[in-house]
């Protein structure tokens, strides 16, 4: 706290880094963008008194101004409905609703076998975890999203690197080899999985208008088996998710932000 009564708090969300400037009844006065350098005065009375709080932090030539107008996207992301907002998605949403209601339906009864369904949520939940952290390198994450036909997309991840499309598999510590396009995990019946991953990437890239690779996350294997040559899907285990943040980059932090505006509308996916 400084002696004009102003807070100064740092945030890092989404890959950006700011200061905020707050007076003590927690009302925003102003925020530094250390990337930027621009300093962006939402109460211009008090000019004097925020560069004052900020001085020891400020580096360099920097701006001082009004807040940024909001963009095209900014402005759609901001009428948008709650109904139609997917950003709010948790990790397998989806399967949350249908566990539920499963759960509603059979109240009082006597289940000899456990839903497969509960471990293929906490893949997804495992998964959505490390997909998340890469927001502070600049990615953004969307989580079930719902397409036509009842279904999902895992996650979206779009980062620097571009746009992904995951698809997760639980493996819950069994062997998992993969033959193009079938998976086998443990002694299960072999799956089509890489065709799944496709499917679902090719589906985002005709929603959004962009190029979107598909991957397939394998959660929890003892052993993890790919052909030597990699295919058009990427194949990773779920501790290999920050190496995505580490890809070159074709995207830049705005059209990140378009696209996930894009994507978090519902509306985006209803003709997939």
């Amino acid at each position: 706290m400084d002696r004009f009564g102003l807070r100064v708090t740092p945030t890092v969300k989404y890959g950006r880094s700011r200061l905020y400037v707050s007076l003590p009844g927690g009302r925003n006065a102003a925020w530094y963008d250390r990337d930027t350098h621009r300093v962006s005065l939402v109460l211009t009375e008090l000019r004097d008194e925020v560069l004052a709080a900020l001085a020891p932090y400020l580096t360099g030539d920097f701006t001082v101004g009004p807040p940024p107008v909001p963009t095209a996207d900014e402005l759609a992301r901001l009428a948008l409905r709650p109904d139609d907002d997917l950003a709010p998605n948790r990790p397998g949403e989806a399967l949350h609703l249908a566990l539920d209601r499963r759960a509603q339906g059979t109240a009082g009864r006597r289940h000899l076998r456990a839903d497969p369904r509960i471990a293929d949520l906490d893949a997804q939940q495992r998964l959505g975890a490390e997909l998340d952290r890469l927001e502070n390198a600049g990615w953004r994450v969307l989580h079930s999203v719902p397409l036509p036909g009842a279904e999902h997309i895992d996650h979206l991840a779009i980062g620097p690197a571009g746009v992904f499309a995951v698809r997760t598999l639980a493996a819950r510590g069994r062997r998992v080899r993969v033959a193009d396009p079938l998976v086998t995990t443990g002694r299960a019946e072999p799956r089509p999985e890489l065709r799944r991953a496709r499917r679902g990437a090719q589906r985002a890239s005709f929603a959004l208008a962009v190029a979107v690779r598909p991957v397939l996350a394998v959660v929890g294997a003892a052993r993890l088996d790919v052909p030597p040559v990699p295919g058009d899907v990427r194949i990773l285990a779920d501790t290999e998710v920050p190496a995505l943040s580490r890809l070159d980059g074709v995207l830049k932090p705005a059209d990140i932000e378009a696209l996930h505006g894009r994507a978090r509308d519902r509306r985006t996916w209803l003709r997939t």
